[in-house]
């Protein structure tokens, strides 16, 4: 007997652990894998930090050699290689990544190189030739100190290249997936506003772009709706500091998370198609550019999809979106999806998100940008959208 509903598959997730204080059980986890750590961390908060005290001297307790990459920007494919070659003949049992994104993506690719001797642009999607990993990763823990990017939860790590002939490409692997990932909110506490708005709104891109993805299922819409929820009552009670801000920064380090799971199963949308080029030309950190185009880009799917797709779930999708943030179930699909837009122009304005221009961008960049968009992001968009659509919606947001 036949059934509708729909068949799906979910690949590799990292052993997840949740929760206030979960940071304490990080030496026990690293002991596992044995006794050489290569921690990847950032430049200075971590280390300057007294989780960072408390974690070396449990570490060095269990007689641990603990090496230290510190990445102070995001990972290029010179920095992974570098990092490689440094540490491939020191015998590393443990990759243990704690930062953000950035560093939780440079441990992730270094993790993947320390016991093969290829550059990683041999791996990169698109860039080289693209050959076949071989799989044989150093065991990586992921400890995010951000709620943004997801990285944790993935089994892609995004590696950039600069300037007017830059790209932003995935070294992707199943076995890149972190085999542990520790998310204690308290690692949350020192980052700044700026950095809490860019990331949150990244979270909340990536839920809404997996939830309208042409490979959405039940499992991810599922997970999808449960973050965007979170973010609706974690990030401005968290950015403004309000009496449950700590509650606040829980759930958008789980909205974070689940933004991760969502995106590495189901793909995202245009919003992370244009993302990849604007990052790749300009110095626009990711975060912000996802903030600041989600709103135009909700916005020119929903009347991409009246106008070619009207039957598509994606429009049904958006108005639940809607509801779900504007907390009213009773509004009905125009007028839930007119209170997406506004609402995401809203935030968009009350998270001071920079414009494009801020970082460089001019109008003549935009062909530019639009001729370099049409990467795997774009391939699980809910409607195609076109290139002059595409061009309109950067030149409103120069």
């Amino acid at each position: 007997m036949h059934t509708t509903f729909p068949a799906f598959e979910i690949s590799r997730l990292p052993r997840i652990i949740f929760g206030e204080g979960t940071a304490t059980r990080i030496p026990e986890l690293v002991q596992q894998y044995g006794k050489r750590v290569l921690l990847v961390t950032g430049a200075r908060s971590f280390l300057q930090s007294s989780q960072w005290a408390a974690l070396q001297a449990e570490l060095q307790n269990g007689k641990c050699e603990i090496s230290i990459l510190q990445v102070e920007q995001e990972p290029s494919p010179q920095m992974v290689d570098a990092a490689a070659k440094t540490y491939r003949s020191a015998g590393i049992d443990v990759v243990l990544g704690i930062g953000g994104g950035s560093v939780l993506d440079t441990a992730k690719a270094v993790a993947g190189l320390l016991r093969v001797e290829n550059s990683v642009m041999d791996y990169l999607e698109g860039v080289g030739p693209e050959l076949p990993y071989p799989g044989n990763a150093v065991p990586f823990i992921a400890v995010p100190t951000t709620a943004g990017t997801g990285s944790e939860a993935t089994k892609n790590a995004v590696l950039s290249v600069q300037g007017p002939e830059g790209f932003k490409k995935s070294f992707r692997h199943e076995n890149l997936v972190p085999h542990y990932a520790v998310l204690d909110p308290q690692l949350l506490v020192s980052c700044p506003r700026s950095q809490i708005a860019a990331n949150g709104m990244d979270a909340l891109t990536q839920l809404m772009e997996s939830y309208v993805s042409l490979k959405a299922n039940p499992f991810t819409d599922a997970l999808a709706l449960s973050g965007i929820e979170a973010v609706r009552d974690g990030l401005f009670a968290w950015i403004d500091n309000k009496p449950n801000a700590a509650e606040g920064r829980a759930k958008m380090a789980y909205a974070a998370l689940v933004s991760g799971i969502t995106l590495a199963q189901v793909g995202l949308g245009s919003v992370h198609g244009l993302a990849a080029p604007l990052g790749a030309y300009f110095p626009i950190p990711h975060g912000v550019a996802c903030g600041t185009l989600l709103a135009v880009c909700t916005q020119t799917n929903i009347d991409a999809l009246q106008q070619r797709s009207s039957k598509s779930v994606a429009l049904d999708k958006y108005a639940e979106v809607g509801r779900l943030l504007a907390n009213q179930p009773q509004m009905n699909d125009e007028e839930a999806r007119q209170d997406l837009i506004q609402r995401l122009e809203r935030w968009t304005a009350a998270l001071e998100l920079p414009r494009l221009s801020a970082y460089g961008m001019r109008g003549d960049d935009i062909p530019k940008v639009v001729a370099n968009c049409r990467g795997n992001s774009m391939k699980t968009n809910p409607v195609e959208v076109t290139n002059e659509e595409v061009a309109t919606m950067l030149a409103t947001r120069l």
